[in-house]
């Protein structure tokens, strides 16, 4: 079983910068990813990066490149997404996902709660 816990959401100025953080309860033999997913308001969800454990690999959506990094600490079992040059269209609620492929939703076997971003203009 792995639980994930995000943080670090909160209200920023377009153009602003935050960090979110998922915490991993523990890795098993199954992770071979952590991904952030996102929900706007009255929106689906849809992916925004990935890491795959083995090799570091990293994967972002269009919308996203060159303003998210995504990254991992391994010393504190903890999956970051540094999120610079906001838009008021990133706000949404924000999730971390473990155990799937790439942005396929429904491949992903564990899910936090989220962690909501407004960005305001």
């Amino acid at each position: 079983q792995v639980q994930l816990v995000e943080s670090g959401g909160g209200s920023v100025q377009a153009g602003g910068s935050l960090r979110l953080s998922c915490a991993v309860s523990a890795y098993t033999y199954s992770t071979n990813a952590i991904a952030w997913f996102r929900q706007p308001p009255g929106k689906g969800r849809e992916g925004v990066a990935v890491i795959y454990i083995a090799g570091g690999s990293t994967y972002y959506a269009d919308s996203v490149k060159g303003r998210f990094t995504i990254s991992r600490d391994n010393a504190k079992n903890t999956v970051y997404l540094q999120m610079n040059a906001l838009k008021p269209e990133d706000t949404a609620m924000y999730y971390c996902a473990a155990e799937g492929l790439d942005f396929q939703i429904r491949t992903y076997t564990y899910w936090g709660q989220g962690t909501q971003v407004t960005v305001s203009s």
